[in-house]
C-alpha cells in the first residue's frame, strides 16, 4: 500500500475550478448553466499579443530560456512597473513563473517550516492557506470583515505577529471580496512593521490595474521602508486576459533572488519562450483593450449589484476592485455551500460558496462578474425565481 507523505494530507485545492468541471459536465447533458464561478475574463487575449507569441515561434524561440526569464522581458517589468507605480526596480529583482501561484508557493517556501507562522487573509484566495499548511508553517488567519469593506486592518494584522512570524500575505485589490485596502491603512501598518523587522510581506497585487470609483492602488512598493523585505506579486492573467498563458512575475528582495531561481530550475526549469514574448508585447504595446476591459466590468459591477440588493435576503457592498462581488446571503438561511450546490443545479447559476475562500467566507457567496451584462441579469433572475420558489414551498 503507498504512503503518501503526511504533507499531501494538508494540501487544498481551489473550488473555482471544481464547479467549472461541474457546470461543464451539466451543460454536456443539455443544461443551460450561466458562470458566475470562474475568475477569469470574458475576453480575448489582444490579438497583438497573440501575433507576438506566433512570431516568437516562427523566429525559432523553441528552446529553454534562462530559469528567472529572458532578460528583455524583466527589464520590461521593470519598465512597466516604474511607469504604473513610479517605482523604480532593478531588472535583476524579477523572476518570471509560470503564473501568480508559483510566487505565492515559493514565498511560503521560503519562510514557511514546522514552528514558523504565516499571516493571511481569510476569507482569501484559497492557495494561500492551502500552500501554508502543506509547509508546515500555522497559518494565522486575518478575517476580512463586510464592515470594513473587507479591507485588512492594520491594526489586526499587527496584533496577530509574533517571534514565530515569518510571512504575511497582503492581497488588494483582493479576492474573493472585490475588496480594497485605503492607502491611510496601509500607511499604519507599514508603520507598525517596523518594529518587526524579522518579517516579510508578500503583496499580491494581480488586480491591481482593477479598481473602481478613482479607487488609488496603495501599492507595498511605494514604501522603500519596506522595499528591502517585499515580494510584489503580479503578472498578466488578468490585465491582459491571459490566464491560460501561465505567465507571471515577482519582484523579490535582492537577497532572495538567487534562491527563488534555484527553486524555479528545480520546479519548472523556466516559463517556455513564447509566452515570455507575448508578456514583452503586453507591456510595451497598447494598453487600450486592458482600459476598455476594465470600463466593461465596471458597468457589470453597477448592475451585479443593484440586482443582488434586489434579491430576498441578500444583500451586496460595493466592490472596489478585481472583477468579484461577494454579497451576504444570510438572510437566506442557508449555508454557503448548500445555495451553491442548489443554485447551479436547481437554478443553473454557477457561483462559489464564501467557505471555499477560508471560515470566515461562512454567510457570503462570490460572483465573478466576468460575464456579458444579458448573462448577469439572467442569472439573477434565475436566482430570484429559485429563491422565491423556495420560500413559497
Amino acid at each position: 500500500m503507498l504512503k503518501p507523505a503526511a504533507a499531501m494530507g494538508r494540501i487544498g485545492t481551489e473550488s473555482a475550478f471544481e464547479v467549472l468541471a461541474r457546470a461543464k459536465a451539466l451543460e454536456a447533458q443539455g443544461r443551460s448553466i450561466i458562470n458566475l464561478g470562474i475568475g477569469q475574463p470574458d475576453f480575448q487575449t489582444p490579438e497583438h499579443i497573440v501575433e507576438a507569441a506566433i512570431k516568437a515561434l516562427r523566429d525559432g524561440h523553441h528552446g529553454y530560456t534562462p530559469a528567472a526569464g529572458i532578460p528583455e522581458l524583466r527589464a520590461a517589468v521593470a519598465a512597466d512597473i516604474d511607469r504604473r507605480l513610479e517605482v523604480a526596480v532593478d531588472p535583476d529583482d524579477v523572476v518570471i513563473v509560470p503564473g501568480g501561484k508559483v510566487t505565492m508557493f515559493f514565498a511560503v517556501l521560503c519562510f514557511g517550516e514546522p514552528g514558523a507562522e504565516i499571516i493571511y487573509p481569510n476569507p482569501g484566495f484559497p492557495i494561500y492557506e492551502s500552500i501554508i499548511a502543506f509547509s508546515g508553517a500555522t497559518p494565522v488567519a486575518v478575517p476580512l470583515l463586510e464592515q470594513n469593506g473587507f479591507a485588512f486592518s492594520a491594526e489586526d494584522v499587527l496584533s496577530r505577529i509574533t517571534p514565530a512570524t515569518r510571512l504575511i500575505i497582503l492581497n488588494s485589490p483582493a479576492n474573493p471580496t472585490g475588496g480594497v485596502t485605503p492607502r491611510a491603512e496601509v500607511d499604519k501598518l507599514v508603520a507598525g512593521l517596523e518594529r518587526h523587522p524579522q518579517v516579510a510581506v508578500l503583496s499580491d497585487e494581480i488586480y491591481g490595474q482593477m479598481l473602481y470609483d478613482g479607487r488609488p492602488h496603495a501599492s507595498l512598493m511605494h514604501y522603500p521602508e519596506i522595499r528591502d523585505r517585499v515580494i510584489l506579486l503580479d503578472g498578466w492573467s488578468k490585465t491582459y486576459a491571459m490566464t491560460g498563458w501561465r505567465l507571471g512575475y515577482a519582484v523579490w528582495p535582492k537577497e532572495l533572488v538567487a534562491g527563488v531561481t534555484r527553486l524555479a530550475i528545480n520546479c519548472h526549469s523556466c516559463v517556455n519562450a513564447p509566452s515570455q514574448y507575448a508578456g514583452i508585447a503586453a507591456l510595451t504595446g497598447p494598453q487600450q483593450a486592458t482600459r476598455d476591459m476594465v470600463a466593461a466590468f465596471a458597468a457589470r459591477r453597477r448592475v451585479v449589484v443593484e440586482e443582488l440588493n434586489a434579491l430576498p435576503g441578500i444583500s451586496c457592498i460595493d466592490p472596489f476592485g478585481a472583477f468579484y462581488a461577494f454579497p451576504n446571503i444570510s438572510g437566506t438561511g442557508i449555508a454557503a455551500k448548500e445555495l451553491e450546490v442548489k443554485l447551479l443545479e436547481e437554478a443553473g447559476v454557477a457561483t462559489i460558496a464564501g467557505t471555499s475562500f477560508g471560515v470566515h467566507g461562512e454567510g457570503y457567496l462570490r460572483i465573478s462578474y466576468a460575464n456579458s451584462i444579458d448573462n448577469i441579469r439572467e442569472a439573477m433572475g434565475r436566482i430570484r425565481t429559485w429563491l422565491e420558489a423556495r420560500a413559497a414551498a
